[in-house]
């Protein structure tokens, strides 16, 4: 239903994972008996979380540790770990920035150039560990590094930016042909963000293996005020969980993932995301609180240092805990913050659902406390 804004302009309503609650159903469970397993393609994970490749986020370290622990890191390719030899002395002194002097400095740091060797020796330094191995780029650089990517030897290659189009269109340059290299690689590929049924649909028909939904919703991104730009996460999510459900009958029975990526602040927004239709997370600030994230309790994405329009911003989100605290608790805090999988087992026991999947169909409410 379109509301009337104006006489020349109509809105569809719209709802952030605020908006919402999960319904309890007439049974409940014990969290011993819930799984929140998840697989994609080959590739079986214990908890439905992937790390953000933000520089405050993932490093190889973490990477393997949250690999160990039965989720998905996933390393940014265009952060100071292939840009320095050695980034930690770059990541103390954006740690140490006065906020007024942090989008310039970074900006400047950022410039040093993105060197290949690099890149292989980070993915070459998490194989080792004998986990699952995932890196990002962005659209604009998927096709300068790719090749090293995959000689590299990655599992999965995720494309990940503010926003991604099967249809970009460009007078200066060639666009990446989304479906063309999809096809032409042997790894599965993760492509986002999306945020409308359209643009999730089209990223499917590609071939790619999971699409990332969110654009603009996170901690550290400033796009709703630079660009006017927001999709609020429930109603995103469950627009691409949608267009998922209508490929499936389209492709004849091709499933494509669906993770959510954004406004992902606690526990309850995961829970949330999980039932509005998302088959996984992408952990951004949730996992930038572990004491062993390498923004130290600072956080920021490649949007914070844009050369021409920053679109984000170092922001403090303190720290909660270890990543296994962070994880799997044990919680000594009732925020949401610590605890994630023990929190999003608990909530699927109490409303009833024994796995992700049937946890996708229970019931929700609009502003419960509205």
């Amino acid at each position: 239903m379109d509301f009337e804004i104006g006489r020349a302009k109509r809105g569809r309503r719209v709802y952030a994972f605020d908006d919402i609650a999960v319904v309890p159903s007439r049974r409940t469970r014990d969290p011993e008996d819930v799984s929140i397993a998840w697989t994609i393609d080959a590739y079986h994970f214990a908890v439905p979380f992937l790390s953000a490749p933000m520089d405050s986020v993932t490093s190889p370290a973490t990477a393997i540790a949250i690999g160990r622990a039965g989720g998905l890191g996933v390393l940014g390719l265009e952060g100071v770990w292939t840009r320095y030899e050695d980034p930690e002395p770059v990541l103390a002194e954006i740690r140490e920035l006065p906020a007024e002097a942090a989008t310039a400095r970074m900006q400047e740091l950022y410039r040093a150039p993105i060197r290949a060797d690099l890149i292989t020796a980070r993915i070459a330094e998490i194989r080792a560990a004998g986990v699952p191995v995932a890196a990002a780029l962005s659209p604009q650089r998927t096709r300068e590094f790719s090749d090293t990517v995959l000689e590299a030897g990655v599992d999965l290659f995720v494309i990940r930016g503010t926003t991604v189009s099967a249809e970009h269109v460009s007078k200066a340059s060639a666009p990446l042909d989304l479906k063309r290299f999809i096809y032409e690689l042997d790894v599965p590929v993760i492509v986002g963000g999306a945020a409308t049924y359209t643009a999730a649909l089209h990223l499917m028909r590609t071939g790619a293996a999971g699409v990332l939904v969110g654009f603009g919703g996170g901690a550290a991104s400033t796009t709703r005020a630079a660009l006017g730009i927001h999709a609020p996460m429930a109603t995103a999510v469950a627009d691409v969980a949608g267009a998922r459900r209508d490929y499936l009958d389209e492709s004849g029975g091709r499933y494509v993932h669906v993770i959510a990526d954004g406004g992902l602040g606690n526990s309850g927004d995961i829970v949330k995301a999980v039932a509005m239709g998302a088959d996984a997370v992408m952990l951004g600030t949730t996992l930038a609180r572990a004491t062993e994230a390498p923004g130290g309790g600072w956080h920021w994405g490649l949007e914070a240092h844009h050369d021409q329009l920053p679109r984000g911003r170092r922001v403090w989100v303190g720290q909660a805990g270890t990543l296994e605290e962070v994880l799997f608790g044990p919680a000594r805090v009732p925020d949401g913050t610590v605890n994630l999988a023990g929190a999003l087992r608990r909530a699927m026991a109490t409303t009833g659902y024994s796995d992700l999947k049937e946890f996708q169909r229970i019931d929700v409410v609009v502003a419960p406390y509205g």
